[in-house]
C-alpha cells in the first residue's frame, strides 16, 4: 500500500485537517470525529486543500447550523461523510471541539510502533501498556522515521514522555505517560517489545457509524491550551500509522488474494536494529525491536 491513499479523494490533492483530539461530548466528538486517524477535507462543500481562513469562516457562518462534513481516515482507507452542528453553547472550549493540524496525509499510515510483550513491573506495565493490543501512534515531539521512538526515549530517560496510543481492543485512542528508566530492573528502559514495519501496522477496520469515540484530553499535570475559532492549533506535527496487516504471533498474515498452497510459513523472529547489539544503543539501554 505504501504511504498512497486507496481512494479517491473528492476535489483531488492529499491535504486537510488532521484531528488531534476531540473533546468529550463537543460537536465533533458527537459527529464521530476520531483522532489521530481522520482528516477533515470538505466542509459545505468546500474541499479544505489549503491551510488559510476557509474552515473558521464557515464554522462562524454556520453556528448552531448543521453542515456537511467529509472526512477521509487512514485506519479505513475510506471517505465518509457526516454532519457537524458548530455550537458555542455546547459546554467546553471551541465550536466544534476539536484540536486540528493542517498536513498531508500521504504515508500517514507508515509509521506505527507495536507493542508486543511487557515485563511485569517495568514502566511499560506501570504506564498501563498492553502487550500486543496498543500500537504507539505518536508523542509529544515529531517522529517519522522508524527509529525516532528510541530517540525519544532515549531522551526522556527519567522524565514524563506522553505517548498517544491506539488499541485494537478498545478501537480507542488514548494518552499513555511513561517514564523510561534504564535501572527498573529488567532490560531495557520500557521493558516492553516494540514492533515496527509492514507486519506490525494497524489493521484496516471499518467504521462504525454508532461507535463512541473516546480520548482522554489531558494527563495527570497536563496544561490546557485554549482553542481558537473552534479548533486548538498544535504547534508540531504527530506522525502515526495505521495499515492492512496485523502483525500476529507465530508467523507471517494469511495473504487473502493468493491460494491456499498449504505452505507453512517460518516464524518471524525478532531483529535488532543496528547498534542495538544486546538491546544496547548509544550506551542507553533501550527495548527489543522487531521488524516485519
Amino acid at each position: 500500500m505504501g504511504g498512497t491513499q486507496s481512494v479517491e479523494i473528492p476535489g483531488g490533492g492529499n491535504e486537510g485537517y488532521h484531528v488531534l483530539r476531540v473533546q468529550e461530548n463537543s460537536p465533533g466528538h458527537c459527529a464521530g470525529l476520531e483522532p489521530f486517524f481522520d482528516f477533515i477535507i470538505s466542509i459545505c462543500d468546500n474541499r479544505m486543500n489549503k491551510d488559510n481562513d476557509t474552515l473558521k469562516e464557515l464554522l462562524r457562518a454556520n453556528v448552531e447550523r448543521p453542515i456537511k462534513m467529509l472526512l477521509y481516515s487512514s485506519k479505513t482507507l475510506g471517505v465518509r461523510e457526516t454532519t457537524v452542528t458548530p455550537s458555542s453553547v455546547w459546554g467546553g472550549n471551541g465550536l466544534l471541539g476539536v484540536s486540528i493540524r493542517f498536513c498531508s496525509f500521504e504515508g500517514a499510515n507508515e509509521n506505527v510502533w507495536h507493542v508486543l510483550e511487557v515485563e511485569p513491573n517495568s514502566p511499560a506495565a506501570l504506564a498501563g501498556l498492553r502487550a500486543h493490543a496498543d500500537y504507539v501512534i505518536g508523542a509529544d515531539a515529531v517522529m517519522s522515521e522508524s527509529e525516532d521512538l528510541f530517540s525519544v526515549v532515549e531522551t526522556y530517560e527519567g522524565k514524563e514522555l506522553k505517548l498517544y496510543v491506539y488499541n485494537t481492543d478498545t478501537d480507542n485512542c488514548r494518552e499513555v505517560v511513561v517514564t523510561p528508566n534504564c535501572d527498573w530492573g529488567g532490560d531495557g528502559s520500557l521493558g516492553c517489545g516494540i514492533g515496527y514495519g509492514y507486519l506490525h501496522r494497524i489493521p484496516t477496520l471499518p467504521f462504525s457509524e454508532s461507535k463512541k469515540i473516546r480520548f482522554s484530553a489531558r494527563t495527570p499535570g497536563g496544561a490546557a491550551t485554549s482553542p481558537r475559532d473552534g479548533f486548538t492549533e498544535v504547534a508540531r506535527y504527530i506522525f502515526y500509522d495505521t495499515g492492512l496487516i496485523p502483525w500476529r504471533p507465530g508467523g507471517l498474515p494469511p495473504f487473502p488474494h493468493l491460494p491456499n498452497l498449504n505452505i507453512t510459513l517460518p516464524d518471524v523472529g525478532p531483529v535488532l536494529l543496528p547498534g542495538f547489539g544486546g538491546f544496547q544503543h548509544a550506551g542507553i539501554m533501550l527495548f527489543k525491536v522487531c521488524w516485519g
